[in-house]
């Protein structure tokens, strides 16, 4: 007998919406449940969707519906994407209040089933509503994570290609922290290939005219200009989703940046960043410590500094 991979989906927006059709066109999904605080808004998007499934890229059969949380019962992935789009002028953590309250609304539902799966979110500030919904579940970090510096991460593959000239396959990169503001590059890690960035800065005067301020500067206001253009982002979040999703399914043991619970690593307790890790059937089934220079260090120290003062507000609300 083989098993369905069934995926629920909490908020069916644009990044919700996205995660779907991404499932459905890469095949990585049997069965797709989209739950809405609108229901008729769920189910449009889940017509609309499966309209779109004889065209499918994957040639597979897909169900795609809309439904209720009772549908966690037997899913195996559960996918955070509740929450209002980021407005203009607006960073991540401004949307705290507004996504606490959500957040509360879906953790009263999560408690009504018994899901036993792996929940990845999204929903912004996308480390600190994702931890703050297993602090209340009381789940385990390796089944409850975010993406995290996922999207940073493939920013920075796209800018470090346009300034050098390399494929972005050929790039290994990633960043640390918050999905926010505070999130860095560590680019003491960064490989052109088999070769550290910072030798080859060292052996190549084109390289080494890189601004990496101004590299670091593209990343972070990459959201901004997309926020700015078109009122929210979508495309690159729901293929970061979906890679995680696939890595899980298949076992692959796939090395990528993503927010989980800190026990010590990194020097950092009760909070949760963006941090390597390996990503499998079981979720997050290590953090991987590298060594940063001190300087990366100081900036992830603030980074879960902030993280942790919003997790402690957090929880003072619940007082």
């Amino acid at each position: 007998m083989f098993k369905n991979r069934k995926v629920v989906i909490v908020g069916a927006g644009h990044v919700g919406s996205h995660v779907a059709l991404a499932l459905i066109q890469s095949g990585e999904a049997d069965d797709i449940v989209l739950i809405d605080i609108l229901p008729q808004k769920a189910a449009a998007q889940a017509l609309d969707l499966d309209d779109g499934v004889s065209g499918s890229l994957s040639g597979r059969d897909v169900i795609i519906r809309a439904g209720g949380y009772e549908e966690l019962n037997d899913a195996d992935i559960l996918v955070m994407a509740f929450g209002r789009s980021r407005r203009p002028g607006e960073t991540r953590l401004d949307m705290f209040d507004d996504s606490i309250k959500m957040a509360d609304e879906v953790v009263s539902h999560l408690k009504t089933v018994n899901f036993q799966g792996i929940m990845i979110s999204i929903s912004n500030p996308a480390d600190i509503i994702c931890e703050y919904i297993r602090r209340e579940m009381q789940w385990k970090p390796r089944r409850c994570f975010c993406t995290g510096t996922s999207l940073e991460s493939y920013r920075l593959l796209r800018v470090l290609s346009a300034a050098t000239g390399y494929s972005r396959r050929s790039i290994q990169a990633f960043c640390m922290g918050e999905h926010g503001n505070s999130s860095f590059i560590v680019w003491s890690r960064v490989r052109i290939g088999t070769k550290p960035f910072l030798q080859l800065r060292a052996e190549r005067l084109d390289i080494a005219a890189i601004s990496l301020a101004d590299l670091q500067a593209q990343v972070k206001k990459a959201g901004d200009i997309e926020i700015d253009g078109k009122g929210c982002t979508e495309f690159g979040i729901a293929n970061a989703a979906v890679m995680i999703i696939s890595a899980i399914f298949h076992d692959q043991k796939l090395i990528w940046p993503c927010s989980t619970a800190l026990n010590g690593q990194y020097g950092q307790k009760d909070v949760a960043a963006g941090v390597p890790c390996v990503i499998g059937k079981n979720g997050i089934e290590e953090i991987l410590e590298v060594a940063l220079a001190d300087e990366e260090q100081e900036k992830f120290n603030a980074s879960c500094d902030i993280l942790r003062g919003f997790l402690e507000r957090a929880a003072s609300l619940k007082k």
